[in-house]
């Protein structure tokens, strides 16, 4: 039988979650910019997915496995560290773009960084922007309506 996913759309107020889940304000208000930014990128609203991600849009990915399931387009989390950004899709278009990005650390599918002021912003929008292109052309995607 396969394992649920973990991570699904929920219908907690994203609002209501940065209020009550992010203590720093610097973090308050990055948080706010990327949604302000990522729903203009993207189209969508912001949405939770699980506990701590705000997810944009949707896609249903099924892996060679027989896995499949829903996650959003592009999302980022507050982490208490520092932001995960989930906006990544690693093509060879995409791939030089990091080294203009700012100071971040990669992790297997996501970038990581403390806050908004230490990344270029037009970087990350054109990130933001390939990663819908790749998962439109290779899911299925809420982003094909847009």
């Amino acid at each position: 039988m396969a394992k649920a996913n973990k991570t699904n759309e929920t219908t907690v107020n994203v609002i209501d979650f940065i209020n009550s889940y992010v203590e720093k304000d610097e973090k308050k208000s990055d948080s706010f910019q990327l949604i302000k930014l990522m729903s203009s990128w993207s189209g969508f609203e912001p949405k939770m997915w699980g506990p701590t991600i705000i997810g944009f849009g949707s896609y249903h990915y099924k892996y060679a496995s027989g896995h499949e399931g829903d996650a959003p387009i592009i999302g980022f989390s507050p982490r208490k560290a520092e932001f995960s950004l989930y906006v990544y899709s690693p093509t060879e278009e995409s791939k030089p773009l990091l080294d203009h990005l700012g100071k971040f650390k990669m992790g297997k599918a996501c970038i990581y960084i403390k806050r908004l002021s230490d990344i270029n912003i037009d970087i990350l929008e054109k990130l933001c922007k390939m990663t819908i292109t790749h998962i439109n052309e290779h899911h299925e995607c809420a982003c094909r309506e847009k």
